[in-house]
């Protein structure tokens, strides 16, 4: 791994170009009977951190990871090494990890559940991004947040997977992006968070929502207003949305969790239970936000999962599709969605605040975990940027409360309307290095949030 700080200018390692000649090394180095699956996960990217809107730490990460798994027969292991981007010593440790795997299956049992892909595809994406200089950002921060205590994380660059096998695949995905999160703090210690993404940044836009942010920060200096547990009439902003139907996706549209009746969606999946009509959801590889092939070698597709309301696919890995004999779909080992798309409906965001009339404005969520999984019922804090509204006008700031309510309430009876304006998400995670993925949702108005504590 190659991580460092370093001026523009210097070149970028040319990780396209060393993928495919390793895949070659790797084809000349396989012996008889033996399969290779080669996984790369990189990125070109530079990280900003901003406390009271200066500049707190800053650096850019280059770095490329290769995965081997080595199958023979029935038997598999894997090794997982850093690049350094010098061909001849990537070769010499690309020879070792062979050696050492081949080493491993010697003691290895028979898998019963071993699939891949075995066929010969190619399937290429590059696609670059307007994304803002560091420099420019800095300064772009320092005249938008004048004045406010701006504390943020950018994240932008480029997102590096690729695929190859013995039996002739290449995959190679390549896309540039940003992600961009930031709260503006009042000195009682209340904030309100927001957050950018894409791959065209546009100062415009960014501008515009701190300028939106800003316009809010004078209501979290009135006192807040004190709730009892009960229902509430709420808007949930997408952000707050995301973090219900990432909570709902870690197993709900999994093969595997349904063939085990673990799903959190499971009366959904049987029937026993439905969402409203206008609830659309689809693992959506038109966003472009995640490759369009997986580490066992098949090719992605999208894949509807909720139509109408009702259960209409699943996310089926090549190891749950061996295990109950089912097909797979490209699906990842996890058979979590990478690139979840919730249709929109027909409120427009200028008349959110009118439609809610007097109820709680959610931007956030956080802490959300089950309360009872069966019932796809799920717990967890308000977070920055709740307030309380009136006649469609936010009046006062709401302290983070505790909410338990269930998802087949939340999306069914009493949904009242979607958000006409869907917003992408990417993946914030940098653990390791930066994600690929992320979701695509509207907001929802719905007719009682249950608050509890």
């Amino acid at each position: 791994m190659t991580e460092m700080l370093f001026p523009r200018g210097v070149d970028a390692i040319d990780w396209h170009g060393r993928f495919m000649m390793l895949a070659g090394a790797i084809e000349r180095l396989r012996r008889p009977g033996e399969t290779v699956l080669s996984s790369f996960a990189g990125e070109q990217s530079d990280f900003i951190r901003f406390n009271a809107a200066k500049v707190r730490q800053s650096g850019r990460v280059e770095q490329g990871r290769l995965t081997l798994r080595l199958v023979n027969g029935a038997r598999q292991a894997y090794f997982t090494l850093d690049l350094s981007g010098d061909t001849h010593a990537d070769v010499r440790d690309v020879d070792k990890a062979l050696a050492a795997l081949r080493e491993s299956l010697l003691d290895a049992p028979d898998d019963p559940h071993v699939l891949f892909d075995s066929t010969a595809w190619s399937r290429s994406t590059h696609r670059s991004g307007r994304l803002p200089e560091p420099q420019a950002l800095v300064e772009l921060v320092a005249q938008c947040a004048q004045g406010l205590d701006f504390v943020g994380f950018y994240a932008g660059g480029t997102v590096l997977r690729g695929f190859a096998s013995t039996s002739g695949s290449r995959g190679w995905y390549e896309v540039e992006n940003f992600n961009f999160s930031w709260s503006l703090y009042q000195p009682n210690g209340r904030a309100i968070k927001t957050t950018y993404a894409g791959d065209a940044w546009d100062d415009v836009v960014f501008a515009g929502k701190v300028s939106e942010a800003a316009a809010r920060l004078p209501v979290l200096l009135r006192t807040p207003r004190v709730l009892t547990p009960g229902g509430y009439r709420a808007w949930l902003a997408p952000a707050a949305l995301s973090e219900l139907v990432e909570s709902m996706a870690s197993n709900g549209f999994s093969a595997r969790a349904q063939a085990n009746s673990m799903s959190p969606l499971y009366k959904l999946h049987t029937g026993a239970c439905a969402f409203d009509a206008r609830v659309a959801l689809a693992e959506s590889l038109e966003l472009g936000i995640a490759p369009g092939f997986n580490d066992d070698g098949y090719l992605r597709k999208s894949v509807p999962l909720i139509d109408a309301g009702r259960s209409v696919g699943q996310l089926t890995s090549a190891r749950s599709a061996r295990e109950c004999g089912l097909e797979p779909n490209g699906a990842l080992p996890e058979e979590l969605p990478t690139s979840l798309a919730m249709a929109g409906g027909d409120l427009v965001e200028d008349d959110v605040l009118a439609r809610l009339g007097t109820g709680l404005y959610v931007g956030n969520l956080w802490y959300v975990n089950f309360s009872d999984r069966m019932n796809c019922r799920l717990t967890g804090m308000t977070r920055f940027a709740t307030f309380w509204v009136e006649d469609g006008e936010i009046v006062a700031p709401v302290d983070a409360m505790r909410f338990d309510d269930s998802l087949y309430g939340l999306f069914g009876e009493r949904l009242e309307a979607l958000g006409a304006r869907t917003e992408l998400l990417l993946s914030d995670s940098t653990w390791g290095q930066r994600a690929a993925g992320g979701m695509q949702l509207p907001g929802a108005l719905v007719k009682s949030f249950e608050l509890v504590l």
